[in-house]
């Protein structure tokens, strides 16, 4: 038997990585793909931590860029740990 929490988990995990491998991007535009692309259901309460998670573990590197409106972001890129990550 498996853990549908952990599958659902490992999958999201890949897919935020293959997203921020095409290009840098902040936790808005990220949910907003993965919603496009079959995650309905998916709220910042879950994606947050998974981006903290990936963050922590060294997959992830972020930083922070004001949008021409004055805006901070907080931006996510890949690491070579992450594009490791993403390519097994």
């Amino acid at each position: 038997m498996f853990d549908r929490a952990q599958l659902r988990k490992g999958t999201l995990e890949g897919c935020i990585l293959k997203i921020i491998a095409r290009e840098a991007a902040y936790g808005y535009a990220i949910a907003a793909t993965l919603r496009e692309n079959g995650f309905t259901d998916l709220t910042e309460g879950t994606l947050y931590p998974v981006l903290r998670a990936l963050e922590n573990s060294g997959a992830l590197k972020s930083y922070q860029q004001e949008t021409p409106a004055g805006r901070v972001r907080k931006y996510y890129r890949l690491t070579k740990k992450g594009a490791a990550l993403l390519s097994e």
